[in-house]
């Protein structure tokens, strides 16, 4: 039961720093750029500006609120179910650093619907022209890369196989 605690309080602080970043740059980027001013930097490479998001990456599914409500309460209680079996030790760092980095990105922007009913975005990468985005979108990006990475080359089957399903 100790070790339960220790588990997802570790989980729960890192989630809280992870997400802390992100809302503290949201909010500097509302603050600041809301007005439609733009920095750029790299010779006009990257650039910091403001923008509205509704829908999900890229801008699909613009204005499914709901949905978006109900999957990331899905995603977020299975996650919160699966860290349960995952035994809490040093082997599998790799797979809870993956872990907190999802769901820290899942919370930061379902703070962001729940009270503006839209996702702030301001990383923009200029010569791509790379759909904007934010410090949560790359939570998720990199921990899902990770973990299929992760899954795929470090840890073999029976390292992943929990009693999830008793």
């Amino acid at each position: 039961m100790k070790n339960i605690i220790k588990k997802y309080f570790t989980v729960f602080l890192s989630c809280v720093f992870l997400i802390s970043i992100d809302q503290v740059t949201k909010s500097l980027a509302s603050k600041y750029l809301k007005n439609g001013k733009v920095l750029t930097f790299f010779n006009d490479v990257f650039e910091i500006l403001y923008s509205e998001n509704n829908g999900a990456a890229f801008g699909i599914l613009k204005g499914q609120q709901t949905f978006f409500y109900v999957i990331t309460i899905v995603v977020i209680i299975g996650v919160l179910y699966y860290i349960y079996f995952i035994p809490f030790c040093k082997k599998y760092f790799k797979l809870y650093f993956c872990i907190i980095l999802i769901l820290s990105g899942a919370i930061g922007n379902f703070i962001d619907r729940l009270i503006n009913q839209y996702v702030v975005d301001f990383i923009y990468f200029k010569p791509i022209n790379f759909p904007v985005f934010n410090f949560a979108d790359i939570c998720i990006t990199v921990g899902s890369f990770l973990l299929l990475f992760f899954v795929s080359f470090c840890y073999k089957n029976d390292d992943l196989n929990f009693k999830i399903w008793k």
